[in-house]
């Protein structure tokens, strides 16, 4: 299998010596989502801004569905160069950039317009800037909405309904200790192999944005989706430091503005994902619950507490963010 990535690697980087000649630059950006998904949508609306802002001689070249591995694969292809650019979750990211572990703190924004201001102003950009010491420069950030609980067997209201309960998490452990301060047994696993696990029982549950949520047919075999709204994780379009240095003054302003503009169209077609999504499974007989989310915030504080503990340096940012 690593043989075989290694030679799509060398294809790619051929082909793109070759294109580069007789077309002019090519960017390769490569992601692990559905061409269905509302983020691929917004990679297509920066495909469309670049190649009109720059007359053609900036094409972009999409491989969606994990055609070039998954998101930690494709970042190390940015990191070396094979790749231009890609489209990940911060949460991957922060294997990479510290910084990026952040945005995983529970409750860390107010609302949606708090999100906003945070991502689109000084905070956010200086964060983006923060991977180009690792090669991976951020651009914008795309819209993942936030994540929220859904069982197949008992309603979540508060965080003691999560006692006793198995929850699916990312194998991140600021996921795993969010759950756990709430009482949950947090459940690492596989998102692959989380259908199975929910249908027979293995966890009881899992958590997730609502396009996920019905994506993924989870919606199938859960009863309840308790809309806790517990961590709003963005996603991250990123372009490897190796071709951005290799762009004039003009083309990295063209780059720049067409990826502000995706991020801009990309939240309207998350919005109207998270409505259809909803739909879906209120019609398929799921109950949507709207909990206190005051009350699993104070059970998450925990997770903060250890976050700073581990990252002191971080806690200034942290700060600004809370105050902003």
């Amino acid at each position: 299998m690593r043989n075989k990535f290694l030679l799509l690697v060398l294809a790619i980087s051929l082909f793109t010596s070759c294109v580069e000649k007789d077309t002019g630059k090519v960017l390769y950006l490569g992601h692990t989502l559905p061409q269905a998904h509302p983020v691929h949508k917004g990679v297509l609306e920066f495909k469309k801004a670049l190649e009109s802002k720059s007359n053609g001689t900036l094409k972009v070249k999409i491989f969606p569905d994990a055609q070039l591995g998954s998101e930690r694969e494709v970042l190390e292809l940015l990191q070396i160069g094979s790749v231009a650019a890609t489209k990940v979750s911060a949460a991957t990211l922060s294997n990479f950039v510290p910084e990026y572990h952040i945005f995983g703190i529970p409750y860390l924004f107010r609302d949606q317009a708090h999100k906003f201001e945070v991502l689109e102003g000084e905070i956010g950009k200086e964060i983006l800037e923060k991977g180009s010491k690792f090669w991976l420069r951020g651009l914008c950030y795309y819209d993942a909405g936030s994540r929220s609980f859904y069982t197949s067997k008992k309603a979540i209201r508060t965080p003691e309904d999560l006692k006793g309960l198995k929850i699916r998490v990312m194998n991140n452990q600021m996921a795993i200790n969010m759950v756990n301060s709430m009482g949950g047994s947090a459940t690492p696993l596989a998102y692959g192999e989380l259908y199975t696990a929910i249908q027979q029982g293995v966890v009881d549950g899992a958590e997730n944005n609502p396009p996920s949520f019905v994506s993924s047919n989870h919606y199938e075999i859960s009863k309840y989706y308790t809309l806790d709204e517990h961590s709003s994780i963005p996603d991250v379009l990123l372009i490897g430091t190796k071709y951005w240095e290799g762009l004039s003054e003009e083309e990295k302003v063209w780059v720049q503005e067409a990826a502000d503009e995706s991020a801009q169209a990309q939240k309207v077609f998350w919005n109207e994902s998270v409505e259809a999504s909803m739909k879906t499974a209120i019609d398929w007989g799921v109950e949507v619950i709207i909990p206190e989310k005051s009350l699993f915030s104070e059970k998450s504080k925990s997770v903060l507490e250890e976050f700073i503990k581990e990252y002191p340096e971080m806690a200034p940012i942290v700060n600004q963010i809370k105050n902003q």
